[in-house]
């Protein structure tokens, strides 16, 4: 079996492919304290979980946003299958053809959705993934990544809006039933949820008259995408383990 990780600034999303079917997923919380041992802990746990023995796995890959993980994740992963797994950095193969004014900055989460995305879906292609922040990458006709918008997040709005204010209370993510709200969280979760879906609307709209063609499809990865993108006016298809699929593909490419 195949091991896939995408460390993300707030959970870290774990998969397991036999051949290219995905046989399990999990998530666990991004903590930056944590040592490899503790982290080869949670990950046994979570094999254990799922019936899937530590040694079965015969590859790793990592992608990952978050530096001062990745060598505690990845010496983890060694101690527990004894692959040493590839991460996805600048110099790796991906197959992906990146029109950026830096290449080797952009992340590699949106690299791995974009090599899914590519894959997957008709071209041109937006992939709204709605996670810490809420961006939005850019495929053209021809699977080139352009580029991409990068807003905050969902919970970072949340959290600002609470921190920022004297009446406002801290809430949780909650899908709002009507745009006006009658009392103070209402209103709030109004704002947040409809406001980003309309945000999303309106970039897409704007990228799509930036491109001067019509867009082919427009896919949806992150943890707070299905709330959200239940509330856009634009055709969204939600796609959660589109990074995992990314970063599998990814592997196969750099296999020996």
């Amino acid at each position: 079996m195949l091991l896939v990780v995408d460390i993300g600034n707030t959970n870290i999303n774990l998969g397991a492919y036999d051949n290219d079917r995905l046989v399990f997923v999990s998530r666990i919380s991004t903590d930056r304290s944590k040592t490899r041992d503790q982290y080869a802990v949670e990950l046994k746990s979570i094999f254990s979980l799922h019936n899937a023995d530590s040694l079965s796995f015969s590859g790793s890959v990592v992608g990952s946003v978050v530096p001062e993980l990745t060598h505690e994740l990845c010496e983890a992963i060694l101690m527990l299958t004894g692959t040493e797994p590839l991460t996805l950095s600048p110099g790796v193969k991906t197959g992906l053809n990146i029109r950026t004014d830096n290449p080797a900055e952009v992340g590699a989460d949106l690299v791995a959705g974009a090599v899914g995305a590519a894959a997957a879906y008709s071209l041109p292609c937006l992939i709204l993934d709605l996670g810490t922040a809420t961006k939005i990458s850019v495929l053209d006709k021809n699977g080139a990544f352009l580029g991409c918008t990068i807003a905050p997040g969902v919970s970072i709005s949340l959290d600002a809006l609470s921190a920022r204010t004297s009446q406002l209370p801290s809430i949780s993510f909650k899908e709002p039933s009507h745009v006006i709200g009658t009392n103070t969280v209402d209103s709030m979760q109004s704002g947040i949820v409809f406001g980003v879906a309309s945000m999303l609307d309106g970039m897409c709209d704007r990228i799509e008259a930036e491109l001067n063609e019509p867009i082919g499809s427009i896919v949806a990865t992150g943890g707070l995408s299905y709330g959200i993108v239940k509330c856009c006016k634009r055709n969204v298809t939600i796609d959660r383990n589109l990074i995992l699929e990314g970063l599998r593909r990814i592997y196969l490419k750099n296999r020996k």
